[in-house]
Protein backbone atom coordinates (compact mmCIF):
# COMPACT_ATOMS: atom_id res chain seq x y z
CA UNK A 1 0.00 0.00 0.00
CA UNK A 2 2.89 2.33 0.54
CA UNK A 3 3.40 2.81 -3.16
CA UNK A 4 -0.23 3.81 -3.55
CA UNK A 5 0.65 7.24 -2.22
CA UNK A 6 3.99 7.97 -3.76
CA UNK A 7 2.42 10.74 -5.84
CA UNK A 8 -0.04 11.86 -3.20
CA UNK A 9 1.96 14.52 -1.45
CA UNK A 10 5.35 16.11 -1.13
CA UNK A 11 7.86 14.19 0.95
CA UNK A 12 7.12 14.43 4.66
CA UNK A 13 3.61 15.82 4.19
CA UNK A 14 0.47 14.40 5.74
CA UNK A 15 -0.81 12.28 2.86
CA UNK A 16 -4.41 12.29 4.08
CA UNK A 17 -4.60 16.10 4.32
CA UNK A 18 -2.62 16.98 1.19
CA UNK A 19 -4.31 17.07 -2.25
CA UNK A 20 -3.35 14.21 -4.51
CA UNK A 21 -1.16 15.21 -7.42
CA UNK A 22 -2.23 14.62 -11.00
CA UNK A 23 0.32 11.81 -11.34
CA UNK A 24 -1.64 9.79 -8.77
CA UNK A 25 -5.00 10.30 -10.50
CA UNK A 26 -5.49 7.15 -12.54
CA UNK A 27 -9.10 6.04 -11.95
CA UNK A 28 -11.45 6.38 -14.90
CA UNK A 29 -15.23 6.05 -14.99
CA UNK A 30 -15.21 2.27 -15.18
CA UNK A 31 -12.78 2.04 -12.25
CA UNK A 32 -15.12 4.07 -10.03
CA UNK A 33 -18.10 2.03 -11.22
CA UNK A 34 -16.40 -1.35 -10.71
CA UNK A 35 -15.10 -0.40 -7.28
CA UNK A 36 -18.44 0.79 -5.94
CA UNK A 37 -20.43 -2.03 -7.52
CA UNK A 38 -18.07 -4.44 -5.84
CA UNK A 39 -18.29 -2.62 -2.50
CA UNK A 40 -22.08 -2.50 -2.79
CA UNK A 41 -22.35 -6.28 -3.07
CA UNK A 42 -22.40 -8.15 0.22
CA UNK A 43 -24.16 -10.70 2.37
CA UNK A 44 -24.90 -7.99 4.93
CA UNK A 45 -26.96 -6.12 2.34
CA UNK A 46 -28.89 -9.27 1.46
CA UNK A 47 -29.58 -9.95 5.13
CA UNK A 48 -31.12 -6.49 5.59
CA UNK A 49 -33.26 -7.07 2.50
CA UNK A 50 -34.42 -10.34 4.04
CA UNK A 51 -35.25 -8.47 7.25
CA UNK A 52 -37.38 -5.82 5.52
CA UNK A 53 -40.01 -8.11 3.98
CA UNK A 54 -41.51 -9.55 7.17
CA UNK A 55 -41.57 -6.04 8.67
CA UNK A 56 -43.17 -3.94 5.90
CA UNK A 57 -44.29 -6.37 3.21
CA UNK A 58 -42.96 -6.89 -0.30
CA UNK A 59 -44.24 -3.81 -2.10
CA UNK A 60 -43.17 -1.35 0.57
CA UNK A 61 -39.82 -3.14 0.91
CA UNK A 62 -39.16 -2.81 -2.83
CA UNK A 63 -40.14 0.86 -2.81
CA UNK A 64 -37.83 1.56 0.17
CA UNK A 65 -35.01 -0.38 -1.46
CA UNK A 66 -35.13 1.46 -4.79
CA UNK A 67 -35.67 4.96 -3.37
CA UNK A 68 -33.27 4.53 -0.45
CA UNK A 69 -30.53 3.09 -2.66
CA UNK A 70 -30.82 5.90 -5.20
CA UNK A 71 -30.73 8.57 -2.50
CA UNK A 72 -27.88 6.93 -0.60
CA UNK A 73 -25.84 6.29 -3.73
CA UNK A 74 -26.46 9.88 -4.81
CA UNK A 75 -24.94 11.12 -1.55
CA UNK A 76 -21.95 8.87 -2.15
CA UNK A 77 -21.58 10.21 -5.68
CA UNK A 78 -21.81 13.82 -4.54
CA UNK A 79 -19.09 13.22 -1.96
CA UNK A 80 -17.01 11.38 -4.57
CA UNK A 81 -17.19 14.45 -6.78
CA UNK A 82 -15.87 16.59 -3.91
CA UNK A 83 -13.00 14.20 -3.33
CA UNK A 84 -12.14 14.08 -7.02
CA UNK A 85 -12.29 17.86 -7.48
CA UNK A 86 -10.25 18.70 -4.38
CA UNK A 87 -7.88 15.72 -4.35
CA UNK A 88 -8.47 15.47 -0.59
CA UNK A 89 -9.15 12.31 1.39
CA UNK A 90 -12.19 12.07 3.65
CA UNK A 91 -10.17 13.33 6.60
CA UNK A 92 -9.14 16.35 4.50
CA UNK A 93 -12.79 17.19 3.75
CA UNK A 94 -13.57 16.99 7.46
CA UNK A 95 -10.65 19.29 8.29
CA UNK A 96 -11.72 21.76 5.59
CA UNK A 97 -15.27 21.84 6.96
CA UNK A 98 -14.92 21.65 10.73
CA UNK A 99 -11.43 23.03 11.36
CA UNK A 100 -8.19 21.22 12.08
CA UNK A 101 -8.83 20.71 15.80
CA UNK A 102 -12.53 19.77 15.86
CA UNK A 103 -12.20 17.52 12.79
CA UNK A 104 -10.28 15.03 14.91
CA UNK A 105 -13.56 13.98 16.56
CA UNK A 106 -15.35 12.80 13.38
CA UNK A 107 -12.08 11.30 12.11
CA UNK A 108 -11.79 9.20 15.27
CA UNK A 109 -15.47 8.19 15.03
CA UNK A 110 -14.85 7.16 11.44
CA UNK A 111 -11.95 4.95 12.48
CA UNK A 112 -14.11 3.33 15.16
CA UNK A 113 -16.92 2.58 12.73
CA UNK A 114 -14.48 1.19 10.16
CA UNK A 115 -13.01 -1.16 12.74
CA UNK A 116 -16.56 -2.27 13.51
CA UNK A 117 -17.43 -2.83 9.84
CA UNK A 118 -14.22 -4.75 9.15
CA UNK A 119 -14.91 -6.98 12.13
CA UNK A 120 -18.43 -7.56 10.78
CA UNK A 121 -17.04 -8.54 7.40
CA UNK A 122 -14.54 -11.01 8.88
CA UNK A 123 -17.32 -12.62 10.93
CA UNK A 124 -19.56 -12.87 7.88
CA UNK A 125 -16.77 -14.46 5.82
CA UNK A 126 -15.98 -16.85 8.65
CA UNK A 127 -19.59 -17.97 9.03
CA UNK A 128 -20.01 -18.33 5.28
CA UNK A 129 -16.90 -20.51 5.13
CA UNK A 130 -18.20 -22.63 8.02
CA UNK A 131 -21.52 -23.12 6.23
CA UNK A 132 -19.79 -24.08 2.98
CA UNK A 133 -17.56 -26.58 4.80
CA UNK A 134 -20.55 -28.10 6.58
CA UNK A 135 -22.79 -28.27 3.51
CA UNK A 136 -20.27 -29.36 0.89
CA UNK A 137 -17.74 -31.44 2.80
CA UNK A 138 -19.38 -32.36 6.09
CA UNK A 139 -16.74 -30.47 8.07
CA UNK A 140 -17.63 -29.18 11.52
CA UNK A 141 -16.00 -25.77 11.75
CA UNK A 142 -18.36 -24.23 14.30
CA UNK A 143 -16.27 -24.98 17.38
CA UNK A 144 -13.55 -22.83 18.87
CA UNK A 145 -10.82 -24.37 16.73
CA UNK A 146 -12.87 -24.08 13.53
CA UNK A 147 -13.72 -20.44 14.27
CA UNK A 148 -10.07 -19.68 14.97
CA UNK A 149 -8.87 -21.32 11.75
CA UNK A 150 -11.45 -19.68 9.48
CA UNK A 151 -11.00 -16.26 11.09
CA UNK A 152 -7.23 -16.42 10.73
CA UNK A 153 -7.61 -17.68 7.15
CA UNK A 154 -9.57 -14.62 6.01
CA UNK A 155 -7.54 -12.34 8.24
CA UNK A 156 -4.33 -13.59 6.66
CA UNK A 157 -5.64 -12.90 3.15
CA UNK A 158 -6.67 -9.41 4.24
CA UNK A 159 -3.20 -8.70 5.61
CA UNK A 160 -1.63 -9.91 2.37
CA UNK A 161 -3.81 -7.53 0.33
CA UNK A 162 -2.94 -4.62 2.60
CA UNK A 163 0.73 -5.18 1.85
CA UNK A 164 0.08 -4.25 -1.80
CA UNK A 165 -1.24 -1.24 -3.71
CA UNK A 166 -4.86 -0.14 -3.47
CA UNK A 167 -4.77 1.38 -6.96
CA UNK A 168 -3.42 -1.79 -8.53
CA UNK A 169 -5.94 -3.93 -6.66
CA UNK A 170 -8.86 -1.87 -8.01
CA UNK A 171 -7.60 -1.54 -11.59
CA UNK A 172 -6.05 -4.98 -12.13
CA UNK A 173 -8.28 -7.27 -10.08
CA UNK A 174 -11.61 -5.66 -9.19
CA UNK A 175 -12.26 -4.08 -12.61
CA UNK A 176 -10.93 -6.90 -14.78
CA UNK A 177 -11.76 -10.09 -12.88
CA UNK A 178 -13.72 -9.49 -9.68
CA UNK A 179 -16.59 -7.54 -11.22
CA UNK A 180 -17.49 -10.07 -13.98
CA UNK A 181 -17.38 -13.00 -11.55
CA UNK A 182 -19.59 -11.26 -9.01
CA UNK A 183 -22.11 -10.21 -11.67
CA UNK A 184 -22.31 -13.79 -12.94
CA UNK A 185 -22.91 -15.03 -9.38
CA UNK A 186 -25.70 -12.52 -8.81
CA UNK A 187 -27.32 -13.34 -12.16
CA UNK A 188 -27.26 -17.06 -11.38
CA UNK A 189 -28.71 -16.67 -7.88
CA UNK A 190 -31.35 -14.23 -9.11
CA UNK A 191 -32.42 -16.69 -11.78
CA UNK A 192 -32.62 -19.54 -9.28
CA UNK A 193 -34.78 -17.71 -6.75
CA UNK A 194 -36.88 -15.91 -9.37
CA UNK A 195 -37.76 -19.30 -10.81
CA UNK A 196 -38.87 -20.51 -7.39
CA UNK A 197 -40.93 -17.39 -6.83
CA UNK A 198 -42.65 -17.82 -10.18
CA UNK A 199 -43.51 -21.41 -9.32
CA UNK A 200 -45.07 -20.35 -6.02
CA UNK A 201 -47.01 -17.50 -7.58
CA UNK A 202 -45.80 -13.94 -8.08
CA UNK A 203 -49.12 -12.43 -6.96
CA UNK A 204 -48.81 -13.93 -3.49
CA UNK A 205 -45.22 -12.74 -3.29
CA UNK A 206 -46.01 -9.20 -4.39
CA UNK A 207 -49.03 -8.77 -2.10
CA UNK A 208 -47.40 -10.25 1.01
CA UNK A 209 -48.22 -7.90 3.91
CA UNK A 210 -45.84 -6.83 6.65
CA UNK A 211 -46.28 -7.48 10.35
CA UNK A 212 -46.26 -3.76 11.17
CA UNK A 213 -43.03 -3.86 13.17
CA UNK A 214 -41.57 -1.14 10.94
CA UNK A 215 -43.06 1.74 8.96
CA UNK A 216 -42.19 2.81 5.43
CA UNK A 217 -39.90 5.63 6.49
CA UNK A 218 -38.24 3.39 9.06
CA UNK A 219 -37.49 0.94 6.25
CA UNK A 220 -36.18 3.81 4.13
CA UNK A 221 -33.88 4.86 6.98
CA UNK A 222 -32.52 1.33 7.27
CA UNK A 223 -31.83 1.13 3.52
CA UNK A 224 -30.15 4.55 3.44
CA UNK A 225 -28.03 3.55 6.45
CA UNK A 226 -25.99 1.14 4.34
CA UNK A 227 -24.71 3.64 1.71
CA UNK A 228 -24.40 6.32 4.40
CA UNK A 229 -21.96 4.07 6.24
CA UNK A 230 -19.68 4.40 3.19
CA UNK A 231 -19.78 8.21 3.10
CA UNK A 232 -16.66 8.64 5.25
CA UNK A 233 -14.72 6.40 2.84
CA UNK A 234 -15.68 7.52 -0.64
CA UNK A 235 -13.29 10.48 -1.02
CA UNK A 236 -10.33 8.26 -0.11
CA UNK A 237 -10.86 6.51 -3.45
CA UNK A 238 -12.46 9.25 -5.54
CA UNK A 239 -9.40 11.48 -5.08
CA UNK A 240 -7.60 9.03 -7.38
CA UNK A 241 -9.98 9.89 -10.24
CA UNK A 242 -8.65 11.74 -13.25
CA UNK A 243 -9.53 15.42 -13.22
CA UNK A 244 -10.77 15.26 -16.79
CA UNK A 245 -13.27 12.63 -15.74
CA UNK A 246 -14.12 14.31 -12.46
CA UNK A 247 -17.62 15.84 -12.35
CA UNK A 248 -20.66 14.17 -13.80
CA UNK A 249 -18.73 12.02 -16.25
CA UNK A 250 -16.36 10.19 -13.90
CA UNK A 251 -16.30 9.85 -10.15
CA UNK A 252 -19.87 11.11 -9.76
CA UNK A 253 -21.70 8.92 -12.27
CA UNK A 254 -19.42 5.91 -11.82
CA UNK A 255 -19.94 5.88 -8.06
CA UNK A 256 -23.68 6.49 -8.27
CA UNK A 257 -24.43 3.89 -10.93
CA UNK A 258 -22.11 1.26 -9.52
CA UNK A 259 -23.32 1.45 -5.95
CA UNK A 260 -27.02 1.99 -6.67
CA UNK A 261 -27.25 -1.01 -9.00
CA UNK A 262 -25.38 -3.28 -6.59
CA UNK A 263 -27.35 -2.11 -3.56
CA UNK A 264 -30.74 -2.53 -5.22
CA UNK A 265 -29.75 -5.92 -6.62
CA UNK A 266 -28.50 -7.33 -3.31
CA UNK A 267 -31.40 -5.96 -1.28
CA UNK A 268 -33.84 -7.40 -3.83
CA UNK A 269 -32.06 -10.74 -3.80
CA UNK A 270 -32.42 -10.84 -0.02
CA UNK A 271 -36.15 -10.18 -0.42
CA UNK A 272 -36.43 -13.04 -2.92
CA UNK A 273 -34.44 -15.47 -0.78
CA UNK A 274 -36.46 -14.91 2.40
CA UNK A 275 -39.69 -15.25 0.40
CA UNK A 276 -38.90 -18.82 -0.74
CA UNK A 277 -36.60 -20.12 2.03
CA UNK A 278 -37.80 -22.59 4.62
CA UNK A 279 -38.92 -20.98 7.90
CA UNK A 280 -36.00 -20.48 10.24
CA UNK A 281 -33.36 -21.05 7.56
CA UNK A 282 -30.48 -18.57 7.52
CA UNK A 283 -29.65 -16.57 4.42
CA UNK A 284 -26.37 -18.43 3.88
CA UNK A 285 -28.09 -21.81 4.20
CA UNK A 286 -30.78 -20.78 1.70
CA UNK A 287 -28.14 -19.63 -0.79
CA UNK A 288 -26.22 -22.87 -0.43
CA UNK A 289 -29.33 -24.98 -1.09
CA UNK A 290 -29.86 -23.27 -4.45
CA UNK A 291 -28.52 -25.08 -7.50
CA UNK A 292 -24.96 -23.90 -7.98
CA UNK A 293 -25.26 -21.95 -4.75
CA UNK A 294 -21.96 -23.27 -3.41
CA UNK A 295 -19.94 -21.68 -6.21
CA UNK A 296 -21.98 -18.48 -6.23
CA UNK A 297 -21.70 -18.05 -2.46
CA UNK A 298 -17.97 -18.73 -2.62
CA UNK A 299 -17.51 -15.95 -5.17
CA UNK A 300 -19.61 -13.56 -3.08
CA UNK A 301 -17.49 -14.36 -0.04
CA UNK A 302 -14.37 -13.52 -2.04
CA UNK A 303 -16.01 -10.26 -3.06
CA UNK A 304 -16.83 -9.64 0.62
CA UNK A 305 -13.09 -9.48 1.15
CA UNK A 306 -12.79 -6.22 -0.79
CA UNK A 307 -15.38 -4.68 1.56
CA UNK A 308 -13.13 -5.53 4.50
CA UNK A 309 -10.12 -4.24 2.57
CA UNK A 310 -11.92 -1.02 1.67
CA UNK A 311 -12.80 -0.40 5.32
CA UNK A 312 -9.30 -1.03 6.61
CA UNK A 313 -7.63 1.01 3.88
CA UNK A 314 -9.84 4.01 4.53
CA UNK A 315 -9.39 3.61 8.27
CA UNK A 316 -5.64 3.63 7.78
CA UNK A 317 -5.82 6.86 5.74
CA UNK A 318 -7.86 8.48 8.53
CA UNK A 319 -5.48 7.20 11.22
CA UNK A 320 -2.52 8.52 9.20
CA UNK A 321 -4.14 11.96 9.22
CA UNK A 322 -3.96 11.91 13.02
CA UNK A 323 -0.49 10.38 13.29
CA UNK A 324 1.37 10.94 9.98
CA UNK A 325 4.64 9.55 11.33
CA UNK A 326 3.09 6.13 10.76
CA UNK A 327 2.59 5.34 7.07
CA UNK A 328 -0.81 4.42 5.63
CA UNK A 329 0.48 0.88 5.08
CA UNK A 330 1.64 0.51 8.68
CA UNK A 331 -1.68 1.78 10.02
CA UNK A 332 -3.55 -0.60 7.73
CA UNK A 333 -1.71 -3.66 9.00
CA UNK A 334 -2.23 -2.60 12.61
CA UNK A 335 -5.96 -1.96 12.18
CA UNK A 336 -6.39 -5.30 10.40
CA UNK A 337 -4.79 -7.15 13.30
CA UNK A 338 -7.12 -5.34 15.72
CA UNK A 339 -10.16 -6.33 13.64
CA UNK A 340 -9.06 -9.96 13.45
CA UNK A 341 -8.73 -10.04 17.24
CA UNK A 342 -12.17 -8.45 17.70
CA UNK A 343 -13.74 -10.97 15.29
CA UNK A 344 -12.52 -13.76 17.57
CA UNK A 345 -13.99 -12.40 20.80
CA UNK A 346 -16.89 -10.00 20.13
CA UNK A 347 -20.55 -10.87 19.41
CA UNK A 348 -21.28 -9.10 16.13
CA UNK A 349 -24.95 -9.64 15.27
CA UNK A 350 -26.80 -6.57 16.56
CA UNK A 351 -26.80 -5.12 13.06
CA UNK A 352 -29.81 -2.77 12.89
CA UNK A 353 -28.98 -0.63 15.98
CA UNK A 354 -25.37 -0.36 14.81
CA UNK A 355 -26.39 0.82 11.35
CA UNK A 356 -28.89 3.37 12.67
CA UNK A 357 -26.41 4.69 15.23
CA UNK A 358 -23.89 5.27 12.45
CA UNK A 359 -26.53 7.08 10.41
CA UNK A 360 -27.28 9.39 13.32
CA UNK A 361 -23.63 10.51 13.27
CA UNK A 362 -22.71 10.50 9.59
CA UNK A 363 -25.94 11.76 7.99
CA UNK A 364 -25.64 15.20 9.66
CA UNK A 365 -21.84 15.11 9.38
CA UNK A 366 -22.07 14.91 5.60
CA UNK A 367 -25.13 17.14 5.42
CA UNK A 368 -22.81 19.87 6.72
CA UNK A 369 -19.90 18.89 4.45
CA UNK A 370 -22.09 18.89 1.35
CA UNK A 371 -23.78 22.15 2.37
CA UNK A 372 -20.41 23.84 2.88
CA UNK A 373 -18.25 22.34 0.15
CA UNK A 374 -20.66 20.96 -2.44
CA UNK A 375 -23.32 23.63 -2.68
CA UNK A 376 -23.45 25.50 -5.95
CA UNK A 377 -21.76 22.65 -7.81
CA UNK A 378 -18.18 23.61 -6.91
CA UNK A 379 -15.76 23.24 -4.05
CA UNK A 380 -15.38 26.49 -2.15
CA UNK A 381 -12.78 27.70 0.29
CA UNK A 382 -13.64 27.41 3.96
CA UNK A 383 -10.54 28.86 5.61
CA UNK A 384 -8.06 27.21 7.91
CA UNK A 385 -9.51 27.85 11.38
CA UNK A 386 -8.89 25.31 14.13
CA UNK A 387 -12.60 25.11 14.90
CA UNK A 388 -15.48 26.16 12.67
CA UNK A 389 -18.02 26.83 15.41
CA UNK A 390 -21.05 27.06 13.13
CA UNK A 391 -20.32 23.84 11.23
CA UNK A 392 -19.53 21.96 14.44
CA UNK A 393 -22.72 23.17 16.14
CA UNK A 394 -24.86 22.22 13.14
CA UNK A 395 -23.40 18.70 13.12
CA UNK A 396 -23.98 18.14 16.84
CA UNK A 397 -27.46 19.62 16.53
CA UNK A 398 -28.09 17.34 13.56
CA UNK A 399 -27.37 14.27 15.68
CA UNK A 400 -29.96 15.49 18.19
CA UNK A 401 -32.45 16.12 15.36
CA UNK A 402 -31.91 12.59 14.03
CA UNK A 403 -32.70 10.99 17.38
CA UNK A 404 -35.51 13.45 18.05
CA UNK A 405 -37.20 12.49 14.78
CA UNK A 406 -36.84 8.80 15.65
CA UNK A 407 -38.42 9.35 19.07
CA UNK A 408 -41.19 11.86 18.33
CA UNK A 409 -41.97 11.54 14.61
CA UNK A 410 -40.92 8.04 13.52
CA UNK A 411 -43.53 8.02 10.78
CA UNK A 412 -41.41 10.58 8.86
CA UNK A 413 -38.10 8.82 9.31
CA UNK A 414 -34.88 10.42 10.52
CA UNK A 415 -32.30 10.38 7.72
CA UNK A 416 -33.95 12.61 5.13
CA UNK A 417 -35.22 15.35 7.49
CA UNK A 418 -31.83 15.50 9.24
CA UNK A 419 -29.94 15.63 5.96
CA UNK A 420 -32.15 18.41 4.61
CA UNK A 421 -31.96 20.55 7.76
CA UNK A 422 -28.18 20.27 8.22
CA UNK A 423 -27.53 20.89 4.52
CA UNK A 424 -29.62 24.05 4.46
CA UNK A 425 -28.14 25.40 7.70
CA UNK A 426 -24.59 24.68 6.50
CA UNK A 427 -25.32 26.33 3.15
CA UNK A 428 -26.73 29.43 4.82
CA UNK A 429 -23.72 29.78 7.14
CA UNK A 430 -20.99 28.94 4.61
CA UNK A 431 -18.08 31.41 4.40
CA UNK A 432 -17.68 33.47 1.26
CA UNK A 433 -15.52 31.69 -1.37
CA UNK A 434 -12.72 34.22 -1.12
CA UNK A 435 -10.13 31.91 -2.54
CA UNK A 436 -12.23 30.35 -5.26
CA UNK A 437 -12.59 26.64 -5.94
CA UNK A 438 -8.87 25.98 -5.74
CA UNK A 439 -8.49 27.29 -2.22
CA UNK A 440 -9.85 24.14 -0.60
CA UNK A 441 -7.50 21.98 -2.60
CA UNK A 442 -4.61 23.98 -1.24
CA UNK A 443 -5.71 24.17 2.40
CA UNK A 444 -4.12 21.89 4.96
CA UNK A 445 -6.93 22.22 7.51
Amino acid sequence: MANTHNDAAPDGANEALTPLRDEGRVFRWHDHMALWFSLGVGLLVMQIGAYLVPAVGTRDAVFAIVLGSCIGAGLLAWTARLGCESGLASAGLMHATYGSAFARLPVVLNIVQLIGWTTFEIVIMREGTQAIGRQAFGWSLDGNLGSLVTTLLWGGVLLALLAGSMVKLVRRFVSRFGLPLVVLSLVWLTWQFATRLHARGLDAFWTRPGDGSMGMFGALDLVIAMPVSWLPLVADYARHGKRSSGGLGGAFSGTWIGYAVANIWCYALGVMVVSVAEPGASLVTALLLAQGGLVALGLILIDELDNAYGDVYSGSVSAHSLQPRWSVRRWGLLLAVVCIAFALVLPMHSLEPFLLLLSSVFVPLYGVILGRLGSGGSVVAVGTRRVDIAASAIWIGGIAIYHGCAAWAPQWGSALPTLAITFVLAWLTRPSPAGGPSALAQSRG
